[in-house]
């Protein structure tokens, strides 16, 4: 059996995070973590010193299997990374013929100051909740030269697209709630216990003020960009834009540079359409793909998002977007055919990066399901666990293992089968329980989504912001550690009290809100900068802020 591995287990994974981490090679270090998982399951299969002697090199083998299988195995993961391909394209194209420029000469006399690009960034990633993959692609690609021009570094960037676009796709008719909907559904069809409790349908929607690492989330976001408060490491990298103008940090690795990569757009005129006739095709395309494949006569919304196909309406309207931008070029006279398709191979070029991290991340990923990772975890909080700490326990159960293996699906897919009954039971048979769960369930896989390295939703945020990946690991994982301690305080304060959301999300607000004042003023003090900087111009003399 994969328990059998026990604490071994959880070497592969948390030996790439830390590698990852210490060296700042993501690549390198996901590799080592998966070649080490190999030489760990071809060790246990060893039955002489002579092959045990050669684990280093049969290890390899299996390491290899498990990133061929990444690959080609999963068609979920394959349709991803067309997606990632395709969406890569449309980027180029849209860069290549000043669809970017255009937005960002559309909204420079607007979106005017720091604060106001931050601002515009953080409720574009709330609007568009259908998908987290497509928030990054299209939030960031229309926000980063505005963010670059208001001398924004490019950690701050990841971190608004990343802490709204996961949270967010939890609360909408998304792809994200359907999933979770099926699991909760088919928990309850495991215990025979449906029609004794709400629908699963009704359960999550009961969840949703229980999910607190996410409504936390994309409160302190507006709280970070509103007062323009920063603290641990991103108070570093806000502090080295605004001096010096440089939005990543000197040697960083930016999972892309567009001008690097592909070069100054191809006309100084640019036209609006041509970054807003792609983008609408895209989203068009998705819904409207999403809605066709899950509709059935008598479903409700929901019903049809449970059934859709949404990684297949992904990669339709990524399509949609790189031939809507072509034909734009082609019919601007901007670009022949040559020059066109040229630029989409560039596209692919410049998610190359991107679409190798993330294949490795899927590799630890069967690492960790070989080796048992998350039943070994979850078997050591079934010891503990009582009623007034099982949202916490849950919390942070499912934050051990989204961290350890990069994936919030994944961890749901481990947690909520075992945490949905263990709260019917713990809980006294009480659906306000199981609601709770799946709330915890929820905040705990996302909060480690957003600290991992190896999560392809980070990925993605380094990816469309143009940031070095690890930097923006580093520069999050304070604020992250800083909401989920917030999260912890609100499950602590119904696990005493019994009281409700409408006590526990304002009490955790006023919280959140006073940390922030707080660490900001004792970080900028300790380094001997501006806790709220901006008076107008930015250090380096250009406009900064309102």
């Amino acid at each position: 059996m994969a328990s059998d591995f026990g604490a071994l287990s959880l070497v592969p994974p948390l030996l790439a995070i830390a590698l990852a981490i210490i060296t700042r090679r993501a690549m390198l270090s996901l590799f080592l973590g998966v070649w080490i998982g190999g030489a760990i399951v071809a060790g246990a299969a060893a039955d002489t010193v002579l092959e045990y002697a050669a684990t280093p090199f049969t290890g390899v083998i299996e390491a290899f299997g498990w990133i061929i299988s990444s690959i080609g195995e999963s068609t979920f993961q394959a349709k991803i990374i067309v997606f990632t391909f395709l969406l890569g394209a449309g980027i180029a194209l849209l860069w290549r013929l000043g669809g970017s420029l255009a937005v960002a000469q559309f909204a420079r006399s607007r979106v005017d100051s720091h604060r106001r690009v931050g601002i515009v960034t953080w409720l574009f990633g709330m609007v568009w909740f259908f998908d987290d993959y497509a928030n990054t692609a299209i939030v960031g690609s229309a926000m980063k030269d505005m963010a670059d021009n208001m001398q924004m570094s490019r950690e701050k960037l990841a971190y608004i697209l990343d802490s709204t676009a996961a949270p967010v796709a939890t609360f909408g008719i998304s792809s994200w709630v359907a999933f979770q909907i099926g699991l909760v559904q088919t928990a309850y069809e495991n215990m025979g216990i449906q029609g004794d409790t709400p629908s699963a349908t009704a359960t999550f929607l009961w969840s949703i003020p229980f999910n607190v690492y996410c409504l936390f989330a994309l409160l302190m976001v507006g709280i970070v960009v509103v007062t323009q408060r920063d603290f641990g490491e991103m108070l570093d990298a806000e502090t080295r834009a605004r001096r010096t103008g440089n939005v990543t940090r000197e040697n960083a690795n930016p999972l892309q540079s567009m001008k690097e990569d592909l070069g100054n757009p191809v006309t100084d005129n640019p036209r609006l359409r041509t970054f807003v006739f792609p983008v609408t095709v895209l989203v068009v395309v998705v819904i409207g793909g999403a809605a066709w494949t899950g509709y059935a006569p008598g479903r409700d919304a929901l019903g049809i998002a449970e059934n859709a196909d949404f990684t297949g309406a992904l990669v339709w309207g990524s399509f949609g977007m790189v031939a809507t931008a072509l034909t734009l070029g082609l019919i601007d006279d901007h670009i022949d055919l040559e020059e066109g398709m040229e630029t989409v191979l560039d596209g692919f070029g410049i998610m190359l990066h991107a679409v190798s991290i993330l294949v490795l991340a899927w590799s630890i990923g069967s690492v960790a399901t070989a080796l048992g990772t998350g039943d070994y975890v979850t078997g050591i909080a079934e010891g503990f666990v009582s009623p007034m700490m099982l949202p916490i326990v849950i919390l942070f159960t499912s934050a051990v293992i989204s961290f350890s293996i990069g994936t919030s699906w994944g961890t749901m897919s481990l947690v909520t089968p075992v945490a949905v009954p263990l709260a019917w039971s713990i809980g006294n048979q009480s659906p306000e329980m199981i609601a709770v769960a799946v709330g915890a369930v929820f905040s705990g896989s996302i909060f480690g989504d957003h600290c991992s390295p190896i999560s392809d939703t980070t990925i993605l945020s380094s990816t469309f912001a143009g940031s070095d990946h690890i930097d923006h690991v580093r520069t999050q994982m304070y604020y992250a550690v800083t909401v989920i301690s917030v999260a912890t305080l609100a499950y602590l304060i119904y696990g005493v009290t019994g009281l409700g959301p409408a006590v526990f999300l304002p009490v955790g607000a006023v919280v959140l809100f006073s940390l922030v004042y707080a660490l900001s003023e004792f970080d900028a003090n300790r380094k001997d900068v501006p806790a709220k900087p901006f008076d107008g111009t930015t250090e380096s003399g250009t406009v900064g802020d309102d």
